[in-house]
């Protein structure tokens, strides 16, 4: 189907009408010093800007928003979850392949090249304002992107599910590029659902109710990362299976990656059309007044993408979100390996997940009592030196864990000593997450709704993927290893580790370079809590002015 001026239109208040040139005149800060002087209040400032922003129509004038319930929107909201659930399906499915790759004994510069694989939702920003300016006006804004790309991801995953136990037992190991292309595609088409949904989720619900879109998100996600991820394993490692779901034991799990591909392939064509056929975009709901959200062209919405990044609080903000997370990157992306590595099952790993996933579900819900008012980032700023001493605790718990194994295994006060760091751990991480997510919602523009809060989520993501890639790819050349019982040979790479072991000798760690990364990153991440930690939290006091952008319509 051909798109064409008459599909790409702008949208007032749920209802169409005719194009007219678009001109992108201006983003405007109003500053606390301004508003002072002027003698404006803070809510009649951000009530101001508000009109200004987003318009009023004659309907809107002549019938007052209606205050809803969240019960009122109960349909809707689930909706938003079920979609944020199939969209941690392919991360969790992503997630579980470096723990099967350190099974079997890659490099961890292997595992930073598999690190790639996240990038896509640190990458978004570049096609999401294509998601937010063409779509097919009948079919909705963000049904035209969401629909064919859960169809892709289906499609996808069935594909998958015939290839990937080749790539994982090729010949020479498994073959790590290729397995870093596929999931790439599959987290890039999973990135292109999140534009979709995260922007259908600033009008889907009321503007009172908008907030319950960041509980949809973190417990969606939360919910289908679960189910890709610690439940395939499970299910996968024969060892789990035999021990808590079998009566007679077998050499192989329940399922293999490739049923589960081909599983949730079904699922994905099943619930998207029914989503297609069932969900109406564009209805409105009666006596409900909405903020519109107004069409850019492709072109304007890129140059107002680029105008609100200069504007001084968001790149401020952005400035903040790149660098917040170095002092996480070596216990986040590391440690899980390390304990794998140290000979911990990772079934048992997921086993210990089991457990977590009411608090990860409940953790949301309980901290957006504390995030939903006008100074969210406060918590963020609160449970930043938890995160960090955690951090440092994970490689004590690292080093700890060769001393305590058995020949059985591992006792059981070990893995309790494992389930209280982790969920001490997620205690902190979704305190900053949901404080971020509630920021973004609080000040995201619905104008162009999809792409700031794209914007803001993707540079999150990003401040988080890219010191995880150096923390990986660092841990082998920051590593000091001997060969032992073989004169005249070296551990420096792969082969000279063969040839040390051909020799009759034994490699052996010297100094390792996950804590020697460990403690770099405490150092680093108590000097960002000092210095940009209180510069963070300032920005929550500018006024909604400040994170607006004006677009004008004005005719030709």
């Amino acid at each position: 189907m051909e798109l064409n001026n008459h599909d790409l239109i702008t949208h007032k208040n749920g209802r169409q009408r005719k194009q007219v040139g678009i001109g992108l005149r201006h983003c405007e800060s109003l500053k606390d010093s301004d508003r002072a002087e002027m003698g404006i209040s803070e809510p009649q400032v951000d009530g101001e800007v508000d009109r200004l922003i987003t318009g009023s129509d004659s309907e809107d004038r002549l019938h007052p928003r209606v205050h809803r319930g969240i019960r009122a929107e109960l349909g809707n909201v689930l909706l938003l979850l079920f979609l944020y659930v199939l969209q941690g399906i392919p991360l969790g499915l992503a997630g579980s392949v470096p723990l099967i790759l350190q099974s079997k004994n890659v490099s961890y510069k292997d595992q930073a090249v598999f690190s790639f694989v996240f990038w896509p939702f640190s990458l978004k920003l570049l096609w999401a304002p294509l998601v937010d300016a063409l779509y097919f006006s009948k079919f909705g804004r963000r049904k035209s992107w969401l629909v064919p790309t859960q169809y892709l991801l289906g499609l996808f995953m069935l594909y998958l599910s015939l290839r990937v136990d080749s790539l994982l037992q090729s010949e020479g190991g498994p073959n790590v590029v290729a397995l870093t292309s596929v999931f790439f595609m599959l987290a890039f088409l999973a990135a292109t659902q999140d534009i979709a949904v995260d922007g259908w989720a600033l009008t889907m619900l009321s503007r009172e109710n908008v907030g319950y879109a960041s509980t949809c998100n973190s417990v969606g996600q939360t919910a289908g990362y679960f189910l890709g991820n610690v439940l395939f394993l499970a299910l996968e490692s024969a060892d789990f299976c035999n021990k808590y779901l079998r009566m007679e034991p077998k050499e192989m799990g329940i399922v293999t990656l490739s049923d589960f591909l081909f599983f949730w392939g079904l699922v994905f064509l099943v619930s998207t059309t029914l989503v297609a056929i069932l969900k109406s975009e564009n209805a409105r709901s009666k006596g409900r007044g909405k903020d519109p959200e107004e069409t850019q062209g492709v072109f304007q919405t890129y140059k107002l993408l680029f105008t609100i990044i200069k504007m001084p609080a968001v790149f401020n903000y952005c400035a903040l979100l790149l660098t917040a997370k170095v002092g996480f990157s070596a216990a986040d992306a590391v440690t899980g390996l390390k304990l794998v590595e140290a000979g911990v099952p990772k079934a048992q790993l997921a086993l210990l997940a089991v457990p977590m996933v009411p608090l990860q579900i409940l953790l949301p819900v309980v901290i957006s009592k504390y995030t939903a008012g006008p100074r969210p980032l406060d918590v963020f700023y609160k449970a930043f030196p938890l995160r960090l001493i955690i951090g440092l605790e994970f490689a004590l718990l690292v080093a700890w864990t060769p001393s305590v194994r058995q020949e059985e295994g591992f006792p059981v006060y070990y893995y309790g000593a494992v389930l209280l760091s982790y969920a001490v751990h997620q205690v902190a991480l979704y305190s900053m997450y949901v404080a971020g997510m509630a920021f973004h919602a609080k000040v995201s523009d619905p104008l162009i709704g999809g792409t700031y809060m794209t914007l803001l989520n993707t540079v999150t993501n990003l401040g988080g993927n890219w010191p995880s890639t150096l923390a990986l790819w660092w841990v082998d050349p920051l590593t000091r290893k001997e060969c032992q019982g073989a004169v005249g040979q070296s551990c420096s790479s792969l082969e000279a580790v063969a040839l040390c072991v051909k020799e009759g000798g034994a490699c052996v760690t010297m100094l390792d370079g996950y804590y020697v990364e460990s403690v770099f990153c405490l150092l680093i991440g108590f000097a960002w809590w000092v210095w940009c930690g209180p510069k963070l939290k300032k920005l929550q006091e500018r006024s909604s002015a400040a994170w607006r952008c004006r677009a004008v319509t004005v005719n030709d």
